[in-house]
């Protein structure tokens, strides 16, 4: 096996296990609400913690990785989050809890970056799209492994110890990945001057100092790709934060069932990512890269918010269980189609265009998630919320519908003179 491929299982690993943390507190969210007498209003604020911290800090701790190195980045960001992950088995209130979640967000806010940073580094150009899809991927994994392992450990040992068991999860990983992976593939133990070959020569660190933010910022396309994922973001992240207390308090699932069933819309997200991919693809070669990335993401957008509303219409569990996986595995199909527009519109600067937008995604996934828990209380139901959800997407597909990603976002002339190019 070839060490690049040792450094993708390790990253594929560090993504399940990155998504097993950030849902096990939805999973446990019904147990911790009960016994530490948690509204519905306030554990919004709890869930949302992780989001704000990860929104404010992904850019910094994704910097660092550029600036130090990978390896020993990774690695504290890992046992950083890993430590208020085993933390939170220790908190009696809310205020804790809060804090606990927001520090812990501040922690992971740096996994995908930094992964990417070692994708850079370790595959060359023809590789790194398959290497970036199989870490994604792998998350939506670690998102349908949380029920299965979260539910059955929490009911034997409970939920505190669940988190002290999760957390050592992660050093184990931090460990393996200090002793073995090296920044540089020349200096890494075992591997061959042919692998070396192949992947070619070290990719330069990043150097922002030369962005032109005030050509880039005055661009309608940029404004139009960070509105569309904010709006976007809410489908995701009902999934992430809310849907086991909805499938336990809103649609009347046992524990047990909502550990089996709240796998299955992760599952078909894999699956709808990866479809997603293929098919941008083969549209974009069929219509053209304007009409091929914008039917694809705005009619999938379109059809998980429909999903959506019927989901808070359904009564009947089967319902449930069908509506809310097609839901999470169409609203995926568009996911590599937004990525792909940063891009196809940024350029040199995609990496810019790419953190603009997936931090508005986090603002907007922030504001739902706390929202969520406001109409709980007003309304005393958990289906209508759903709507905010629903009508979210729908606005992220009108916005989508008006992203030209043949339009860069300043001319290249304007931008190789902000950056003092000849």
């Amino acid at each position: 096996m070839r060490k690049r491929h040792v450094v993708l299982i390790l990253l594929a690993l560090l993504s399940i296990v990155t998504f097993l943390d950030r849902l096990a507190i939805a999973v446990a969210g019904p147990r911790i609400q009960e016994e530490l007498k948690i509204p519905p209003h306030l554990w919004g604020w709890v869930l949302g913690a992780f989001v704000l911290a990860y929104g404010i800090f992904e850019i910094p701790t994704g910097a660092m990785g550029d600036r130090s190195g990978q390896r020993k980045v990774l690695a504290r960001i890992v046992l950083w989050w890993s430590a208020f992950t085993a933390l939170t088995g220790v908190a009696y209130s809310f205020v804790a809890l809060v804090v606990i979640r927001f520090l812990f967000g501040a922690g992971e806010a740096g996994a995908f970056p930094n992964a990417s940073g070692v994708v850079a580094r370790w595959f060359p150009v023809h590789e790194r799209a398959r290497a970036q899809g199989v870490v994604f991927a792998a998350s939506r994994l670690g998102g349908a492994l949380a029920p299965l392992m979260v539910v059955p450990l929490q009911a034997l040992l409970g939920w505190r110890i669940t988190f002290a068991i999760l957390g050592l999860i992660g050093m184990v990983w931090a460990a393996v990945w200090l002793a073995w992976y090296r920044d540089d593939c020349r200096q890494q133990p075992g591997i061959s001057p042919k692998e070396i070959e192949e992947i070619g020569p070290p990719t330069p660190g990043a150097d922002h100092r030369g962005v032109p933010w005030r050509a880039l910022f005055r661009a309608r396309q940029l404004w139009l790709i960070a509105a569309m994922y904010f709006f976007y973001a809410a489908g995701p992240w009902f999934y992430l934060s809310w849907f086991p207390t909805y499938l336990v308090r809103g649609a009347g699932f046992t524990e047990r069932e909502m550990g089996w069933f709240a796998t299955l819309p992760f599952l078909l997200g894999a699956a709808g990512n990866v479809a997603g991919g293929l098919l941008g693809d083969r549209l974009v070669r069929r219509w053209g890269l304007r009409e091929g990335r914008r039917r694809l993401a705005v009619s999938s957008l379109l059809f998980a918010s429909l999903l959506v509303i019927a989901l808070g219409l359904s009564r009947r569990k089967s319902l449930v269980v069908l509506l809310s996986a097609l839901g999470f595995g169409v609203m995926d199909l568009m996911l590599p189609s937004a990525w792909a527009v940063c891009l196809d519109v940024g350029a040199s600067w995609a990496g810019v265009v790419t953190g603009v937008m997936n931090t508005a995604g986090q603002a907007g996934g922030f504001l739902c998630t706390v929202l969520f828990g406001y109409i709980v209380r007003a309304t005393g139901s958990y289906r209508a919320p759903l709507a905010l959800v629903a009508g979210m997407l729908a606005s992220g597909a009108a916005l989508f519908a008006r992203i030209d990603p043949t339009q860069r976002l300043a001319p290249a002339a304007k931008l190789a003179a902000v950056k003092g190019a000849p």
